[in-house]
């Protein structure tokens, strides 16, 4: 009775186990993400990461996005309307994977995923999104779950 007892008992913890891990992995699509996930405008960078991010764009970014982020004559601009509808409805962990797989044009993949997120919160920042409490992290799947939205969302409908 006892060994029944206790078999079903660990049957019951590994379903539990096995539940919560399949409910704490993030989407697969951003149009799955969880209603309580976040945005661009709920503060996921802080002001130091983007100042970290700066001279790396600098560096790195600037010679074909512009000082300015505005673009060049082959490159897409990094700020301004065309740059935010090009990504709304993303996430910024789509827009980190574009930016640590093909950037720099002349060499992908040279900057570390942490200066990649530097540089990300760079082009978070002069696009107005605000700061917030903590940095952006490198990890994707973590990225993936923050919402890019090109217009702050309406603050009168959220509930308290």
């Amino acid at each position: 009775m006892k060994v029944k007892f206790a078999a079903l008992a660990i049957i019951g913890l590994a379903a539990i186990g096995a539940y919560s891990k399949l409910r704490a992995q993030p989407p697969a699509d951003p149009q799955e993400a969880p209603s309580g996930s976040r945005s661009v405008w709920d503060g996921v960078f802080t002001e130091k990461q983007a100042k970290r991010g700066q001279p790396l764009f600098n560096q790195h970014c600037a010679s074909c996005h512009g000082d300015a982020l505005t673009g060049g004559d082959a490159t897409p601009p990094l700020t301004g309307g065309d740059f935010l509808a090009n990504w709304n409805g993303l996430t910024v962990g789509d827009l980190f994977e574009r930016i640590r797989r093909t950037m720099p044009q002349n060499d992908p993949g040279r900057l570390s995923r942490q200066q990649d997120a530097d540089v990300l919160a760079y082009i978070l920042s002069v696009n107005e999104f605000p700061p917030g409490q903590a940095e952006l992290p490198h990890d994707t799947q973590l990225l993936k779950q923050i919402r890019f939205e090109a217009t702050k969302p309406d603050q009168s409908n959220k509930k308290e």
